[in-house]
């Protein structure tokens, strides 16, 4: 699939997914002002949401490593009069080109835990951005539920990115999107 399919499936989905992620973005109570990165932010449609959410004194931080999906990115937020309070880099979640204690919280939804990657390190990659006490949030959408009980087949039929993880040869069924839980009590304990 080319880099404009992908665009027109986020921009297609996105009336539908907006609620849901609005509601997530609240529910994290992000501080006025704060400064934060979405890290994968492929479009920046969530972006939009972040720097509403956290007022026009904060500033919000795009990373992707499409330059592509970042070039889109641009164009909406320009659209949207936002350009002062959101800005975009090229980058990978698992090497940030960020110092440490960069931000006051990381956002990554639907890419973090997504692919067959090993889940820690890139956890432990965005704790190292976050200022002690922020926020390191992971969103991710799946459809596990299409078909209950055959979470293979679903993986299969392409119903969910997340689904396909755990029958990779060799991945281990804990390092699955759906047990993230486990992921971050390992977080915790990290120093």
């Amino acid at each position: 699939m080319n880099i404009e399919s992908y665009i027109q499936i986020g921009l297609v989905s996105n009336p539908l997914r907006e609620p849901t992620i609005r509601a997530m973005i609240k529910a994290l109570q992000l501080p006025e002002g704060s400064k934060g990165l979405d890290a994968g932010c492929g479009i920046g449609l969530q972006c939009l949401l972040l720097a509403e959410e956290v007022g026009p004194n904060g500033h919000i931080t795009g990373l992707d490593v499409s330059a592509g999906f970042l070039d889109r990115g641009r164009e909406i937020v320009k659209e949207a009069g936002l350009s002062e309070r959101i800005s975009f880099q090229e980058g990978d979640v698992a090497d940030l080109p960020f110092n440490n204690n960069t931000f006051d919280w990381v956002w990554s939804a639907d890419c973090v835990g997504y692919g067959p990657w090993e889940p820690m390190p890139l956890l432990k990659e965005l704790a190292r951005v976050v200022k002690p006490g922020g926020i390191v949030a992971i969103a991710a959408w799946s459809s596990e539920n299409l078909l209950p009980g055959y979470p293979r087949l679903e993986a299969r039929l392409g119903a969910t990115s997340a689904g396909i993880a755990p029958f990779i040869q060799g991945k281990k069924p804990e390092l699955h999107f759906l047990r993230a839980l486990g992921w971050f009590a390992g977080l915790v304990n990290w120093n």
